[in-house]
């Protein structure tokens, strides 16, 4: 029975959406604060957020 409930409400998909939001949000946050980004750390910012879109185009692929 736990299984089911796991495969219908989509529990791990769902929970890992949560937890790269939270992650963009923090990078967001300590990007905002820095006062002179460099290179690095804006492709840092940048890669974070490919992964965010990447997750989320594949997320809504598979909610169907």
């Amino acid at each position: 029975m736990a299984k089911t409930i796991i495969d219908d409400f989509k529990i791990v998909p769902r929970f890992m959406m949560v937890c790269i939001t939270i992650m963009c949000f923090q990078v967001t946050s300590w990007m905002m604060s820095l006062d002179a980004p460099t290179l690095e750390q804006s492709g840092f910012c940048s890669i974070i957020f490919g992964c965010f879109s990447a997750c989320f185009a594949v997320w809504l692929g598979k909610e169907t």
